[in-house]
């Protein structure tokens, strides 16, 4: 069985989306579907196959104050409009397509952060409802959002713990893997501010969560050498953007994310003869 995983990255994985449209116009659905953060957000549109849906999304307003503006913390705690966001926008304004939604026959798999022990979870994404409040957990970086709470467990963004949770998917018996991947190839990343202040501010509550804040960097890095050594043995195929597909995590240039999203597109368009020898 082939698997789909996909990194998060903010608006960063609309490079992802225009891969995921490419496909569902070429009718590559793979029946495993995993990931964090907005690239599993994106990946939802995917699996309801619902073409530029996440593009139009951002053309529509990723400068609309109610969607993104320190405004937002006076009412939802966060950054982004949550409410807007995650109730608004699929609910009413951009629908999401829950019936097409319904009929996807794969498996679904939302990581996210337990706040309270500091692992990684996998929440089955078939049984997302009208709160979204998975994709809100997945979504929930620290101090940008609140943590948000199902089942009695409060969660952060899954990008924390596996930020491409490529060894879940090799767990759970995927023989091939399609990563997508929303950072260039030589990317290395760093200890940064947000996660040292995150540590901080979340160390009496969240104890747990202090190691994984702080050594993120070092399991992103790793993870992606692993990736790299999956492609070399054959078992993966690794899209990333090149130069010229790269946007800022907070990109507010709306043409740059419409060229970000048409470089995934066709760079899936030249490689497609390569992912559908996945299945």
């Amino acid at each position: 069985m082939p698997g789909l995983v996909l990194e998060g990255g903010t608006f960063r994985p609309i490079f992802s989306a225009g891969i995921m449209d490419a496909m569902v116009k070429h009718n590559i659905m793979f029946p495993y579907c995993i990931g964090v953060s907005a690239g599993i957000t994106d990946g939802f549109s995917y699996a309801s196959r619902q073409i530029g849906r996440n593009l139009e999304i951002l053309k529509q307003y990723r400068n609309d104050r109610r969607y993104l503006g320190a405004q937002n913390f006076l009412t939802d705690r966060s950054l982004f409009g949550v409410k807007f966001v995650f109730e608004e926008i699929p609910n009413k304004l951009l629908p999401f397509d829950w019936d097409a939604f319904a009929e996807y026959n794969g498996t679904f798999l939302v990581g996210v952060t337990n706040a309270r022990t500091g692992k990684s979870e996998y929440l089955d994404g078939k049984k997302l409802d009208k709160t979204n409040a998975i994709v809100k957990a997945t979504c929930a970086i620290p101090l940008m959002f609140p943590p948000v709470s199902i089942n009695g467990e409060e969660y952060y963004d899954g990008g924390i713990c596996d930020p491409i949770a490529v060894r879940k998917a090799l767990a759970d018996g995927n023989e091939k893997l399609l990563i997508i991947l929303t950072r260039p190839k030589e990317y290395e990343k760093k200890l940064g501010s947000s996660n040292k202040i995150a540590a901080r501010v979340l160390k009496n509550k969240y104890p747990n969560l202090i190691e994984p804040l702080l050594t993120r960097h070092e399991k992103y890095n790793e993870t992606v050498r692993f990736c790299d050594e999956l492609e070399r043995q054959g078992k993966a195929i690794v899209l990333r953007p090149a130069d010229e597909g790269i946007i800022d995590s907070m990109e507010k240039d709306v043409d740059k994310i419409v060229a970000c999203y048409q470089y995934g597109y066709q760079l899936a368009e030249r490689r497609m003869d390569e992912i559908a020898a996945l299945f």
